[in-house]
């Protein structure tokens, strides 16, 4: 579970790590809070917060199993160590 969030905190970052770059590539103050008016900083918010849901959204619609599938979880079989796999259209 941490990943999917590490992942979501990593987009939201987006951003402000490309306006971080933009200010260390005019050499401005990357730290100077003249850089980093209130209204530009909101815009980056909601820049993130749009790359954030449109992340979920993608994340809900192409991730997962395929409809119809069966997950067969990971097993012993005779001693040996057999993956899981998602059995294509074996739910009936």
């Amino acid at each position: 579970m941490i990943r999917p969030v590490l992942t979501e905190i990593g987009i939201f970052l987006i951003p402000f790590a490309v306006y971080a770059v933009f200010l260390i590539a005019t050499r401005s103050g990357v730290f100077d809070q003249s850089s980093w008016p209130l209204p530009l900083v909101s815009k980056l918010v909601l820049g993130s917060l749009l790359l954030v849901i449109v992340s979920f959204f993608f994340l809900a619609e192409f991730s997962g199993a395929p409809p119809d599938s069966t997950y067969e979880p990971a097993h012993l079989d005779h001693g040996r160590l057999v993956p899981g796999v998602e059995r294509p259209g074996t739910v009936k």
